[in-house]
């Protein structure tokens, strides 16, 4: 536990949570149960601003959080659309924000009924003439018409006294804040862009702010000094979630084609994992990790933070409102024959590439069972176009409201490794830069802030150097130097800078084996999506060389609870994982555990990423057996390494986010293993993990999408659900990949 003072209007403790797996619990159901759960009023009021101007920093995201947290309510926690209320951009005015509150959620919801709010934008800080925090700031929300100066002065924020004040004048407790914003300081971020504009002791609130509280004090019968006390003591109701700590950025950031609040994507993302609602305590556990996991890849660090109302329900479930339903990758939002409208807010943010025209999506009924098949035939952001196809359990049309399970996902072929270019660099070294990246096949160079980008070409400078110092990061190359920073331009990409003064050409040059193992990474992690979405039945674990201690354990939760007749079961005693990502410093001895529960054998490969994005394979291993040295038999399992393997595996550097990646699969991985194979051989290996050069690397990955497109294609029965030779297919009837991440520490 931590002491935050988490937008100054609180100064109890709040939970810093980390990872751990939640309960497994399978059940199926359809929205109007879902909508029939609760009796009580739903009530949300969703702000979201991007237009912001006059010297502040226009956002990309916050309208999309407020489409996000939308179909949420609707589709998975039974909201009535008429009572969700949305601001955004012009009319998320401070008059128009704190009118639609009182309004909509105040003179509205009755004791027993559940409130949201969301707000998705800038913050920032004004003094504070109560000093409620040592710094003597009170930290606030930016409506779009704040009247920002640079200079200082008088600025039109909604302090967090004022919201305290709001939650408070509520009638109900069933009250959730969500605020996807920060006040660690306006800026960029390399490819992202900061949800804070600059605030301190040179700003002050409105004159009228402070006569609001005063009007809300004389409603509520509350003196200045009651006020004072009550706020200090914690939130004023329910559950307050912060997207980041009070030092940290909340990021707005790219997704494939579109914009979102790192935080909200993933939150909501994950609650279209579950099938139950989980308390909020349980539930920010994973989301934490989640969280962890995206800023190892872009170099953001953001933990979201919650606080709860110590004299209510201590540990509710999100949002005051249990559902039990299915999961869902997607869900439909309009129909018109059998043309339908979906929206694809449950899909992993790192597989979203693999969702486009080529890709399908299984129907289900209460028992989750395949009802029919929608095909898709567009995307653009999360909204996807697809057709009905019924299936063999009868022609009944699709409904408003269907969930849609994955069942097909469309890995592009020739996918490329995307490259931001330093905004630093002038328009020469840019040209440069530009045309030395576009002479390397399937690397495409692009401009900061306009898409997702996996890394940075830039110039390690003084100001850099200094704030990667400060960060805490290690072995820093020397100033001048070119190299590759992740997204945030906060962290570097190890072994990738050169000498002093090289030219770009030259470190491009110098970069190429780098990007195909980056690029190789990149495949592989499309297929990391599945780890939720597939049915095959396949536990893994890591444990501590020599002992019964399980580090991690992970699983497909959908395939983990289905008989082998494919009838749903009773939910399994669920698997806890320890606190946050395990630490596991350099000479540690692991092993991993891989059992399969199918009633048929499957394929195994193991490959380790680390975090300099180099892989390795550490099985197979019996480089001089047959293609069944990969084949896992039914109803058994294996320990890697085992007994007769002759090696051991020693966690060593780079320090940083591991992932091991257990790739599972019900057809032979016939090519991939010949590649191995080859590998082995020209390097005298006959047993043991192959850690091969940067171009075999690639071409393994490669090789290894073939051999799941080649099960996925003999496996299609569906009419209409054809795959185009542009993209390697993965059936997740077919296909299993379980992450368990660690962090590698000195």
């Amino acid at each position: 536990m931590k002491r935050r003072h988490f937008l100054q209007f609180t100064g109890s403790t709040l939970a810093t949570l980390g990872l751990t797996q939640l309960d497994i619990i399978q059940h199926g159901d359809t929205y109007a149960k879902v909508l029939a759960q609760n009796t009580g009023r739903k009530l949300a009021l969703l702000v979201g601003i991007n237009k912001y101007a006059n010297g502040m920093n226009p956002l990309y995201g916050c309208v999309n959080d407020v489409l996000l947290q939308k179909n949420l309510l609707i589709y998975r926690f039974g909201f009535n659309p008429n009572d969700i209320k949305i601001l955004i951009d012009e009319q998320a005015t401070r008059q128009g924000i704190l009118t639609a509150f009182e309004q909509h959620l105040i003179n509205q919801a009755k004791p027993g009924d559940t409130v949201v709010f969301h707000f998705s934008g800038h913050g920032s800080q004004v003094v504070d003439p109560d000093k409620d925090n040592r710094d003597g700031l009170n930290s606030t929300l930016v409506p779009i018409d704040s009247g920002y100066n640079a200079s200082g002065g008088v600025v039109q924020d909604i302090m967090g006294h004022t919201l305290f004040l709001l939650m408070y004048a509520l009638k109900t407790d069933n009250v959730t804040v969500v605020l996807d914003s920060c006040h660690s300081g306006g800026a960029k971020r390399g490819n992202f862009v900061v949800r804070s504009r600059d605030g301190g002791n040179k700003f002050q609130a409105l004159p009228q702010e402070f006569a609001y509280q005063k009007q809300w004090l004389k409603r509520l019968n509350l003196s200045p000094q009651e006020f004072i006390k009550l706020r200090r003591q914690g939130v004023a109701k329910g559950v307050v979630i912060a997207s980041a700590k009070r030092d940290q950025y909340a990021a707005d950031a790219p997704f494939n084609d579109f914009h979102a609040g790192a935080f909200t994507y993933i939150f909501t993302q994950y609650l279209w994992q579950q099938t139950a609602n989980q308390s909020i305590n349980r539930a920010f556990v994973d989301v934490n990790r989640s969280t962890k996991i995206l800023s190892s890849n872009s170099g953001i660090f953001q933990e979201p933070e919650i606080e709860l109302n110590k004299k209510q329900n201590s540990n509710p479930v999100i949002y005051f409102t249990p559902f039990n339903t299915s999961y869902a990758e997607a869900v439909v939002t309009q129909v018109k024959g059998d043309k339908v409208e979906l929206w694809l807010g449950g899909i992993d943010a790192r597989s979203l590439e693999a969702f486009n025209q080529e890709a399908a999506f299984s129907t289900v009924n209460t028992s989750s069972q395949e009802t029919g098949i929608v095909k898709l035939e567009s995307r653009q952001g999360l909204i996807g176009k697809g057709k009905f196809i019924a299936g063999a359990r009868g022609n009944s049309p699709i409904k408003l409201g269907t969930l849609l399970q994955e069942r097909i996902r469309g890995i592009p072929k020739n996918l490329t490794l995307k490259i931001g270019l330093d905004n630093s660099f002038d328009g020469v070294t840019t040209t440069q830069a530009q045309q030395a990246l576009q002479a390397i096949n399937r690397v495409t160079p692009l401009a900061l802030r306009q898409q997702e980008v996996q890394y940075i070409f830039g110039l390690m400078t003084e100001t850099r150097y200094r704030q990667l110092q400060k960060f805490g990061v290690i072995n820093l190359p020397t100033v001048s130097s070119l190299g590759l920073f992740l997204p945030s331009l906060d962290q570097i990409v190890t072994d990738s800078f050169g000498a002093t003064n090289e030219t770009v050409t030259d470190a491009v040059k110098r970069l190429q084996p780098k990007f195909k193992s980056l690029l190789a990474a990149r495949i592989v992690k499309q297929m990391l999506g599945n780890n939720s979405t597939s049915l095959l039945k396949v536990i893994a674990s890591m444990q501590l060389a020599g002992s019964q201690k399980i580090i991690s354990k992970a699983l497909p939760t959908r395939g983990i609870t289905k008989q082998a007749n494919g009838d749903t079961t009773k939910p399994n005693k669920p698997i806890i994982q320890d606190g946050e990502i395990p630490k596991l410093p350099v000479g540690t001895q692991v092993k991993f555990t891989i059992e399969n529960q199918e009633l048929v054998p499957i394929y195994i490969s193991v490959l380790v990423i680390d975090a300099a994005g180099e892989m390795a394979i550490i099985f197979p291993n019996n480089w001089t057996a047959s293609e069944d040295a990969a084949l896992l038999p039914a109803k058994d399992k294996r320990i890697i390494p085992g007994n007769d393997d002759g090696f051991k595996l020693t966690i060593g550097k780079p320090l940083g986010i591991t992932e091991a990646l257990i790739i599972s699969s019900t057809s032979p991985l016939r090519n991939s293993l010949k590649a191995l194979k080859e590998i082995a051989t020209r390097g005298k290996i006959t047993r043991g993990p192959i850690a091969a050069n940067n171009d075999e690397f690639l071409e393994i990955t490669d090789k290894l999408l073939a051999d799941l497109d080649a099960g996925t294609r003999g496996g299609i029965t569906v009419e209409d659900v054809q795959l185009s030779a542009g993209v390697r297919g993965v059936d997740a009837k077919k296909l299993a990949t379980i992450a368990i991440a660690f962090e590698v520490v000195g």
